[in-house]
């Protein structure tokens, strides 16, 4: 995940809304965007949810209601949330909330998609198995 572009656009404020679930950014091209929670949890860029390469991504259920819990500053480039279903290794850049603000209708769409191909529902739980790395001896 990249860095701070050179004239890439930045966040102004940053507001959590917790009674709606949104995160509300407004950037310094003038763009307002509002991403709900769920939204942010189920595209974590953490390993986690991404994987270490393309095919290994973890489908997320169940994450409708997830809050924030905590909201930290990373540089002067991203933010971390932890979510209320412990999830915390996500790190977030200022580009990448743009882009999920930007397209959330196309990625929402895609992970309806995907979780119907799954045979999954959006709030069925998590499956243990899924939740475990493959590490998880340690």
């Amino acid at each position: 995940m990249a860095g701070l572009t050179a004239g890439a656009p930045t966040p102004q404020s940053i507001t959590v809304h917790e009674q709606s679930r949104v995160l509300e950014l407004v950037y310094s091209d003038g763009a307002h965007l509002r991403i709900p929670f769920e939204l942010m949890r189920v595209y974590s860029p953490s390993a986690e949810v991404m994987g270490h390469g393309p095919g290994q991504e973890v489908l997320q259920t169940g994450k409708r209601d997830v809050c924030l819990v905590d909201l930290q500053p990373v540089g002067n480039y991203a933010i971390q949330p932890t979510f209320s279903d412990g999830h915390g290794s996500g790190i977030y850049t200022w580009a990448y909330l743009y882009e999920l603000g930007r397209d959330q209708d196309a990625l929402w769409q895609r992970y309806l998609q995907r979780l119907q191909d799954a045979g999954l529902e959006r709030d069925a739980p998590m499956l243990p198995k899924a939740q475990k790395s493959a590490c998880s001896g340690h």
